[in-house]
């Protein structure tokens, strides 16, 4: 076998074995096929939670834009990882304490509200979508990569691939899965790290702390300086990106769901940290990647100009790996870890965006005497139908895989996270503060292509990756001034707030 066929035979060999464990799996009731199944320990849950937020921006985008940007892209490893802190310190238990499964059901049952429940799973099949188009675009590159296609058709393939998948299994959500999803993805992209480590003359045994050297020996020997700070962006522009990030993780739909796959307080809280364990592997890994990769092509003399290096940052993981002469089949590894991220990536968002669909649309507003076999038909359909909906948006993404998504945890950060900020740590807060808010959250976060042709300003302060730093305390305001303008919420609400979710503070 040659080099190419190596890599893709490892690729489908790694699908195939998904395959088996997700049929062997197969979800039959709504609950798994929404909300994730069944409980698998600490760390196990940590395993879960990296492996559900390992995705193509993690494994591709956030290398390309380090790559690209240098210094400035890290706001994407800070931004990120800190969000996970903030979870674990504001939201984590308080959210598992409150016992409801989805953002959507939370957001109904705390401010009694059908409007507020409706608008916010709207507003996560939203997130939904512009996260799963990066994703898409992900598959596409690496379909294209592997097979010698072109992109559109890259794309064609690869999500009909993940949602014939979805539908004929049904269990990509269930943590066991994932944690064989998290195994795959560490393996595929540390061992070739290490390899190229070794290969380009420098410690391979921890590349995560001796790429340092190669980011010396960029800048002395062709005067290309990837730690000079804010030489592609403003000291703004990374705190905006940055602090956008952070509550953008502790708003996503399907990140917040994983707490409720853990049987007491004590293990949500460990889980997160694992988790972030988990997560913090990769990202130590993805500027190495990066940094490896500018090396190569300045001592092959390649360095490409502005535009042709944008239009192929998303894919400079395994362009590296292909310069460096890996062998073709530790670069089917790499692709498939890179793809597998991916391909779990948007079949757990598709899941997170039909279970709003059938459960916090369908049943909890629309029909309350649906059965779980009518909500499972819901919930299929609207996977087909998204899927459909994304693949289509996939066909000319916007931006990079890294820009894209960080349009969805804006949206996220913007009108989710105040949400169940106040919510949980303010008693006053209503639902005529809950609606309002969300509605200038949304505004908010495509203020810069709604307005920015009108008003330079607006464009500045938010911008479409980086709203939160201004919307989120935007809305948060908004909030307190609605709600203390309007009656407050029942009592027997504040007095469960006070008693259940708080009570362990007295």
């Amino acid at each position: 076998m040659n080099d190419s066929q190596w890599t893709i035979g490892i690729v489908i060999l790694v699908l195939v074995s998904f395959i088996l464990v997700g049929l062997k799996q197969k979800a039959r009731e709504s609950m798994e096929y929404g909300f994730g199944g069944r409980y698998t320990g600490r760390i196990g849950g940590g395993a879960a939670i990296a492996s559900n937020w390992m995705s193509a921006a993690s494994l591709m985008g956030l290398a390309g834009l380090i790559y690209l940007n240098g210094y400035q892209a890290l706001a994407y490893v800070a931004g990120w990882t800190g969000g996970y802190v903030l979870l674990l310190v504001l939201l984590a238990s308080q959210i598992r304490r409150f016992g409801k499964f989805t953002a959507p059901d939370f957001v109904g049952e705390r401010y009694g509200s059908p409007a507020a429940r409706f608008l916010t799973a709207v507003i996560c099949i939203a997130i939904s979508v512009i996260y799963c188009v990066a994703q898409f675009k992900g598959i596409g590159m690496i379909f294209s990569f592997l097979f010698g296609i072109d992109y559109r058709h890259g794309v064609i393939y690869g999500g009909l691939a993940v949602i014939s998948y979805l539908v004929l299994s049904g269990a990509l959500g269930v943590p066991r899965n994932q944690q064989l999803l998290y195994f795959v993805i560490i393996t595929s992209f540390i061992v070739p790290l290490m390899w190229l480590a070794h290969r380009l003359g420098y410690f391979w045994l921890l590349p995560q702390f001796s790429y340092g050297e190669a980011v010396g020996d960029l800048a002395r020997q062709y005067r290309i300086d990837f730690a000079a700070p804010f030489n592609s962006g403003s000291v703004y522009e990374w705190c905006a990106l940055c602090f956008t990030l952070m509550v953008g993780t502790a708003g996503l739909p399907h990140v917040l769901s994983r707490f409720y796959t853990v049987p007491n307080l004590r293990d949500a809280r460990w889980s997160v940290v694992w988790g972030l364990f988990f997560i913090a592997l990769v990202y130590w890994s993805a500027p190495a990647y990066a940094v490896f990769g500018k090396l190569i092509e300045a001592r092959m003399g390649h360095v490409l100009p502005p535009a042709a290096a944008r239009s192929m940052a998303d894919i400079i993981v395994l362009k590296t790996a292909v310069l460096s002469g890996v062998p073709g089949w530790l670069a089917g590894i790499l692709a498939a870890g890179a793809l597998s991220a991916a391909f779990f990536t948007v079949a757990g968002l598709l899941m997170t965006g039909a279970a709003s669909v059938s459960f916090d649309l369908y049943y909890r507003v629309f029909h309350p005497q649906a059965s779980e076999l009518s909500r499972m038909k819901v919930a299929k359909g609207a996977t087909l139908a998204l899927g459909g909906i994304v693949l289509l948006l996939a066909l000319n993404p916007p931006g990079l895989i890294a820009e894209i998504t960080a349009v969805a945890f804006a949206l996220a950060g913007n009108t989710i996270f105040p949400l169940l900020l106040l919510g949980i740590w303010w008693g006053r807060a209503n639902d005529d503060g809950a609606v309002a808010g969300m509605l200038v959250g949304v505004v908010c976060t495509f203020a810069q292509p709604l307005f920015g042709s009108l008003s330079p300003t607006v464009a500045a302060l938010f911008p479409l990756t980086s709203s939160a730093l201004c919307g989120a305390p935007l809305v948060i305001l908004v909030m307190i001034a609605v709600s203390l303008a309007t009656p407050p919420p029942p009592e027997q609400m504040r007095r469960f707030l006070a008693s259940e979710v708080h009570g362990h503070l007295g």
